[in-house]
C-alpha cells in the first residue's frame, strides 16, 4: 500500500472519530433539560428606608402561620405590611422569618402579626452569645429582669456582679448588694463626704474626677500646730506632711471607685454611688505600708475638715494589723463623737478575729463596722477573716473591678474591697437622710442584711449587706 492511501485512510477514520464525538455531545445535551437565562429587568419600585447596621441585616421576626394558611398566602400578607418573607423554617410547620422594611420596633411588627386570625404566633427576634468557659449564662440574657432605668451606660457594669449578679460568669443570681433596686430611691448625693483613708487617690482618674472633693474657698486652710499650714485643695497626705494625697500604689484608687466612680457617664465602671464626694487621705506610702501615727493624723484631718464645716460622714479603712493601738482606738472614737462612721476590713489571713484581733476592725466602738468579703457565690472568700462576735457583716469582696491609676482598671479581692462597699451603701443611706445620726446609721446597716446559712457562726449578722433594704426602712 503506497503511502498517499495510507494518509488517505487515517483522515477517513479521523472524520468518523469526530463525528461520533460530536453526536455524543449532542445526545448529552439533549438529556439535559434547557436552561432559561433572561435579561434583568428593573426591578420595581419599593418604599425607600434607611441605611441597616449589620444586625439589622437580619430577619426582625418569627411567625407561626395556623396549619391550612399557604406559602403563597403568607407572603401576601407580609407584602400587605411592606414586610419582606426572609426564610421558611421546614421543621416546624408554619414558620417563617420575616423582614420589615419600615424598620419599625420588632416588638411592634410581631404584636401586629399576632392580631391576625391566621397567626399562632409571632414574636422579635433576638440574640444568642457564646457562653465564656465556665459561665452557665451571658449577662445580657439575663439583665431583662432589672428594671432598665437603672441600669448605668457604663461598659463595664456587666463585669460589676458585686452590684448586680445575674449569675453572670459562674456566680449566683441575686447573690450581690441590689444596687439597682436601691438605686430607684437615691443615686447617692455630692453634699456627702466619704474619706478614703488609704494609700491616696488618683484624683485625676476620669471616672473619679467629678466625685473627689475638694476643699471649699468657704472652708480654710488645714493647720495643724506642729506640722504647719496645708493648702489642702484636694485632701492630705500624713505619709509626707503635704498637702497632695496623690495614690502612687493603686490600691486607694481601687477602693474609692467601688464607692463612687461616676455612674452612667458611659466611662468604666460606676460606683455604689453615682454621685458622692471622696476625699483621699493618704497615710500608706507606694509599698502599701504606714504607721499607727500617720493615720491617725490622717483621722485628725478629717475631724478638723468636719469641725469646719465638710460633711464627712463616713471613714473607708481598707487595711489593718494584729497589733493593739490605744492611741488609733481614741482617733476613731473621738471620730465617731463627731458623728462618723468608721468602716474597716476584717482582714484576710481566714482566721477568727474572735480568737486572733485584727485592727481596727476588732475596736468595739459605737461607730466601728467590721467588714467580711463574700465571693459571687455568696460564699465566705477563702481569705477572708471571720468571727462571730466582731466580724460584724459580709459584703462582696472577691473579683472585684474597679478603677486603677492611670485611667485604668483592674480587678482585685479582698476584705479591702468588700469594705467600701459598705461604706458606699452608708453614704446612700445618709443621701436619702441627712440627718441620721452614727448610730442609727450602723445600727441601720448591721440589721439590713441578707440572711446566708454559710454565714452563721462567721458573721455577726449572718448575712450579706443589702442596699436596697437599708434605703427601705
Amino acid at each position: 500500500m503506497n503511502r498517499s492511501n495510507i494518509w488517505i485512510r487515517i483522515g477517513i477514520v479521523g472524520v468518523l472519530i469526530v463525528t461520533a464525538a460530536v453526536l455524543g455531545q449532542i445526545r448529552r445535551w439533549q438529556s439535559k433539560p434547557l436552561v432559561n437565562i433572561e435579561v434583568d429587568h428593573p426591578a420595581a419600585s419599593k418604599p425607600s428606608v434607611r441605611g441597616r447596621s449589620f444586625d439589622e441585616t437580619q430577619p426582625e421576626v418569627l411567625v407561626r402561620f395556623k396549619e391550612g394558611t399557604a406559602l403563597d398566602q403568607i407572603k401576601k400578607i407580609a407584602g400587605r405590611l411592606n414586610d419582606r418573607l426572609e426564610d421558611e423554617i421546614e421543621s416546624v410547620k408554619g414558620l417563617v422569618a420575616v423582614d420589615d422594611l419600615d424598620n419599625a420596633d420588632p416588638a411592634a411588627v410581631a404584636a401586629e402579626y399576632r392580631k391576625m386570625p391566621e397567626v399562632l404566633y409571632a414574636e422579635p427576634v433576638f440574640t444568642i452569645e457564646l457562653d465564656d468557659p465556665g459561665t452557665s449564662r451571658t449577662y445580657r440574657d439575663l439583665v431583662k429582669r432589672e428594671p432598665a432605668d437603672e441600669i448605668p451606660n457604663d461598659p463595664q457594669f456587666a463585669e460589676q456582679w458585686a452590684l448586680n449578679n445575674l449569675g453572670q460568669d459562674g456566680g449566683k443570681a441575686r447573690a450581690d448588694i441590689d444596687a439597682l433596686k436601691a438605686w430607684m430611691k437615691t443615686k447617692g448625693s455630692p453634699e456627702v463626704v466619704v474619706a478614703v483613708l488609704d494609700t491616696g487617690v488618683d484624683y485625676s482618674h476620669r471616672d473619679l474626677a467629678t466625685n473627689m472633693w475638694m476643699r471649699p474657698e468657704s472652708v480654710p486652710q488645714y493647720i495643724d500646730d506642729e506640722l504647719g499650714v496645708f493648702n489642702d485643695l484636694q485632701g492630705f497626705d500624713a505619709t509626707n506632711n503635704v498637702s497632695d494625697p496623690m495614690d502612687d500604689n493603686g490600691h486607694g484608687t481601687h477602693c474609692a471607685g467601688i464607692v463612687g466612680a461616676e455612674g452612667n457617664n458611659n466611662e468604666g465602671i460606676a460606683g455604689v454611688n453615682w454621685n458622692v464626694q471622696i476625699m483621699p487621705l493618704k497615710f500608706l506610702g507606694r509599698g502599701g505600708f504606714g504607721t499607727t501615727k500617720d493615720a491617725i493624723e490622717a483621722i485628725n484631718y478629717a475631724i478638723d475638715r468636719k469641725q469646719k464645716g465638710v460633711n464627712v460622714r463616713v471613714i473607708s479603712a481598707s487595711w489593718g494589723s494584729t497589733t493593739y493601738s490605744k492611741a488609733l482606738e481614741d482617733a476613731i472614737r473621738a471620730a465617731g463623737e463627731q458623728g462618723i462612721l468608721f468602716v474597716a476590713a476584717a482582714g484576710n489571713a481566714s482566721t477568727d478575729n474572735d480568737k486572733r484581733p485584727h485592727y481596727p476592725s476588732n475596736y468595739d466602738l459605737p461607730n466601728v463596722i467590721s467588714v467580711a468579703a463574700l465571693d459571687r457565690t455568696d460564699s465566705l472568700a477563702s481569705f477572708s477573716n471571720f468571727g462571730a462576735k466582731t466580724v460584724h457583716v459580709a459584703a462582696p469582696g472577691r473579683e472585684i473591678v474597679s478603677t486603677w491609676l492611670n485611667d485604668a482598671y483592674r480587678e482585685a479581692s479582698g476584705t479591702s474591697m468588700a469594705t467600701p462597699h459598705v461604706s458606699g451603701i452608708a453614704a446612700l443611706v445618709i443621701a436619702a437622710e441627712p440627718n441620721i445620726t452614727v448610730e442609727k446609721l450602723r445600727e441601720r446597716i448591721l440589721r439590713s442584711v441578707d440572711k446566708i446559712d454559710s454565714l452563721n457562726g462567721k458573721v455577726l449578722n449572718g448575712g450579706r449587706l443589702n442596699a436596697a433594704k437599708a434605703l427601705s426602712r
